[in-house]
């Protein structure tokens, strides 16, 4: 058990998950200190005895601030945006102290700043760094990146979704034990893209007003990766390269951006309540360390990968928020609200992962988390938020069991003891078969550039 847990940033998120680490990770609330950039959530922290510190941490500061803080034996929890992963991997590692991010961060403007390289406003190129600190780690402190639902929880979502198409499909379906074996076992079933399909149907009592971005989740952390160029994980059965795709010239080469923002790149993808439709690619981590993860290699050539990419179709007034920010050129609006007590009832958030190109076409498993289940399960929590805090409730448990595994990312991770932790607060799990397809019911009523031979290309999943 951690000595002390230090809580950067307090947002919905840090809101929603310090009733589930009281619940579950048995600390007292003496032990707990929250360092926040601003007062929200500070009620919220007083209402369960836990210690508030109101300031930014910045390049030049944070050591300063968390010296008194943090020491060996301790967990940093990083729920924070503008607070560089990176850098607090290592001053944890220096202090002997458990880590955990639900996102790689940068310090401000390493997302938006144009004169940045987009290719280094990537994920891509965040994961690369924080990749490079296990360099010459030796039993170091576990340091778990981007563990909250996704990233991090669909992973566990992928492995358990390819044993049950192994299991339908005749194939051996028991845990593999390596890298390589998930990968084996991707490749058998020809699995050719995953998406991570997402569509939140909350709705507020209160509908967004003109210059106001509405969010779920956190408003800040939707508008810095909305921004980011769109990263996907790029497949090996992939004919078409994006016209306006870019490679990187270092590191895993298991994924390309696209010279445009996510937020202005839609795809086709499907999920079992909401049945088809258009989604967001917006640059998530999973994208790049799933398609890693599965990538299999003969002689140093890649033989097999997936193609993996976001799909994320958000609560109809962030949708809204979205179009607006983005016909404002990105200039973010004046006024943000994250939806929480005015969600109506009944709104859910459908959350999973679409393994396609199989024997069996499509397979879609995952959460269907009503805001009324959310609500009933834990506090300050909605359906979208409670499916994150309690994937990072489930890696912060994970670090304390192994907590000499260095920096790890949710792939290399236990998936059945993670799910273990996270299925009592994620409402209906469920595997659902489709025979839908990126071409399925096409009106053809303009000229479209397809490629009919293979519905899973990404230029057919793509939106024109």
């Amino acid at each position: 058990m951690p000595r002390r847990l230090i809580v950067i940033g307090f947002g919905c998120v840090g809101q929603g998950l310090l009733p589930l680490l009281l619940r579950h990770v048995g600390m007292a609330p003496g032990a707990i200190t929250i360092v926040s950039a601003d007062e929200a959530g500070r009620q919220i922290a007083a209402e369960y005895g836990i210690r508030f510190i109101t300031r930014a941490l910045l390049p030049d500061n944070y050591r300063q601030v968390l010296d008194p803080l943090v020491g060996r034996g301790d967990f940093v929890l990083n729920v924070s945006v503008d607070v560089a992963s990176v850098a607090l991997i290592r001053y944890a590692r220096e202090k002997g102290a458990l880590y955990l991010d639900t996102s790689i961060e940068p310090w401000p403007g390493g997302y938006s700043n144009p004169a940045v390289p987009a290719a280094a406003r990537t994920n891509y190129a965040l994961r690369e760094e924080a990749l490079a600190l296990r360099k010459g780690q030796s039993a170091s402190p576990t340091a778990v990146l981007t563990h909250g639902a996704n990233p991090g929880l669909v992973s566990h979502f992928v492995k358990r979704a390819l044993l049950n198409v192994a299991a339908a499909t005749g194939l051996a379906a028991s845990p593999r034990e390596t890298r390589e074996g998930w990968a084996d076992l991707s490749g058998s079933l020809d699995v050719r893209t995953i998406h991570i399909a997402e569509r939140d149907t909350q709705v507020s009592t209160l509908r967004k007003q003109t210059n106001e971005f509405v969010n779920t989740w956190s408003v800040d952390g939707f508008i810095s990766e909305a921004q980011q160029p769109c990263e996907l994980g790029w497949g090996s059965h992939e004919r078409h390269f994006p016209y306006d795709g870019m490679r990187h010239q270092t590191g895993s080469q298991a994924a390309i951006y696209l010279i445009r923002p996510g937020c202005a790149t839609r795809v086709r993808t499907w999920t079992p309540r909401a049945g088809p439709f258009h989604g967001f690619a917006i640059t998530h981590g999973e994208s790049i360390s799933i398609a890693d993860y599965l990538t299999l290699r003969r002689g140093g050539e890649v033989i097999y990968r997936p193609t993996v990419h976001y799909a994320y179709h958000p609560c109809d007034d962030a949708l809204l928020s979205a179009h607006e920010f983005c016909g404002r050129n990105y200039v973010r609006q004046e006024k943000k609200r994250i939806l929480m007590d005015e969600i109506s009832p009944g709104g859910i958030d459908e959350l999973g992962v679409l393994l396609a190109g199989h024997s069996k076409n499509a397979y879609w498993y995952g959460s269907q988390l009503s805001v009324d289940d959310a609500r009933r399960l834990a506090p300050h929590n909605s359906a979208t938020t409670l499916q994150v805090t309690s994937a990072a409730l489930a890696g912060m448990i994970w670090a304390i069991e192994n907590p000499k595994r260095g920096v790890i990312e949710p792939d290399e991770m236990d998936f059945e003891r993670v799910l273990e932790i996270c299925t009592p607060y994620l409402g209906p799990l469920v595997g659902v078969y489709t025979d839908w397809t990126p071409l399925a019911g096409r009106a053809r009523l303009f000229p479209e550039d397809i490629d009919p031979s293979d519905p899973w290309q990404f230029r057919n999943v793509r939106v024109s």
